[in-house]
């Protein structure tokens, strides 16, 4: 597993926190899984004396799943592989970086102090 995760960290753009709204890469050996997930929610296991998490997430199969994994924080930013039900797991963030030389709008549609206008949005066609 040790491999694998050294592999992927040449090749994909991690996050070093893992945040509500991120993408995150679950590695696993057994079942031999590779997929990513929505992270929806992070909640403090305050049933618990140490630090666990209540990590909400929705793998993004089809069709979706959702799953709760009690996880310590170096467990979510993928700082650990760990074990669940006797078999390794990575979790970490994915970076999605904008496209290059692409600027980004705003909600309302205005790119970098360009005015809202017409032209680039959508339309209604009939």
């Amino acid at each position: 597993m040790e491999k694998l995760v050294a592999e992927l960290k040449e090749i994909i753009d991690f996050k070093e926190t893992t945040e509500v709204g991120d993408i995150v890469l679950i590695v696993a050996r057994e079942p031999q899984i590779l997929v990513y997930a929505l992270v929806t929610g992070i909640e403090r296991d305050t049933s618990r004396r140490d630090e666990w998490w209540h990590v909400e997430m929705r793998l993004l199969t089809v069709p979706v799943q959702p799953v709760t994994w009690t996880l310590r924080m170096a467990q979510f930013t993928g700082q650990e592989i760990f074990t669940m039900g006797g078999e390794q797991r990575f979790v970490k963030a994915v970076r999605f970086p904008e496209r290059p030389g692409r600027e980004t709008p705003s909600r309302d549609g205005a790119v970098a102090g360009r005015p809202v206008s017409g032209k680039g949005r959508l339309r209604i066609v009939k």
